[in-house]
């Protein structure tokens, strides 16, 4: 017996139809197995005679923090992000250095880069990608001679399209920014990031004693929306010793030419 389909039924199979396409259309989000890391890498390492930077090159307008050619494989995080959904932009994702999250540009291919001095010991270095995927690494450097980073300063905040500087004032008077990033004194700050997001960092392997100020600098907005960003900055001493103490400080910037003291700290 024939049955004639009701439009119940037709409706039914409509609605399967547009499932399985959008099942077939649809693309996955990237797995933690899709996360490859070019550097560091799990495991035991030694960086004796290996020479690395605090600061990085600029090529103004800078547009991220850029990877300086040749950088060395111990100073440094890459990788990509495979089978991630082509995008038209760049989208931005997460670093965990030592606990310390920091924003991180992927690129349209999946690739991230960004220079970083790690100290010895124990580090691990974990990506939170866009759509939440997350890989982790973990590895030892046996190098106990190595310059270690004992002050660093980090600046991020959480707008594209927006420009925040750092500024360092140490206890000798001498003022460390975007204009003069290398310091007599040994302090540097690394990068000018005018787009958004950063990080910019301020390091110094033989911090003086004394107040330091540091200050966050609302230098401009390219966004058509709205003004307000939020500026976080993360104060790290003797890393990756017994006595590390981070403090993170996050301060709302309201306007463009904005100049804010965030935090002023004494190291003994």
């Amino acid at each position: 017996m024939k049955v004639k389909a009701t439009w119940w039924m037709k409706a039914g199979w409509t609605l399967l139809v547009v499932a399985c396409l959008q099942a077939a259309l649809h693309v996955q989000p990237a797995r933690a197995s899709d996360i490859d890391f070019g550097a560091p890498l799990n495991g035991w390492r030694n960086t004796s005679g290996d020479s690395e930077r605090y600061t990085q090159d600029v090529h103004y307008p800078a547009v991220s923090v850029s990877t300086p050619e040749g950088q060395s494989k111990f100073a440094l995080i890459e990788g990509q992000i495979r089978n991630a959904p082509k995008k038209k932009r760049t989208t931005v994702g997460t670093l965990v250095v030592d606990g310390t999250p920091l924003p991180q540009l992927v690129e349209e291919d999946g690739k991230f880069s960004r220079p970083y001095a790690f100290p010895s010991g124990s580090n691990s270095v974990e990506l939170r990608a866009p759509d939440g995927a997350r890989k982790r690494v973990q590895f030892y450097d046996a190098y106990s001679g190595k310059t270690q980073p004992k002050l660093r300063i980090v600046l991020a905040w959480d707008t594209d399209g927006t420009d925040l500087d750092l500024h360092v004032v140490s206890p000798d008077g001498v003022h460390t920014w975007y204009g003069d990033r290398v310091a007599p004194n040994g302090g540097a700050l690394d990068v000018d990031v005018t787009t958004g997001y950063g990080p910019e960092i301020y390091s110094s392997a033989a911090p003086l004693h004394g107040t330091y100020l540091v200050y966050v600098n609302y230098y401009g907005n390219g966004n058509s929306g709205a003004d307000i960003t939020v500026a976080q900055v993360t104060l790290i001493t003797n890393e990756n010793t017994p006595n590390e103490k981070s403090e993170t400080i996050r301060a709302p910037m309201r306007k463009p030419g904005e100049l804010t003291l965030v935090k002023t700290f004494v190291l003994p």
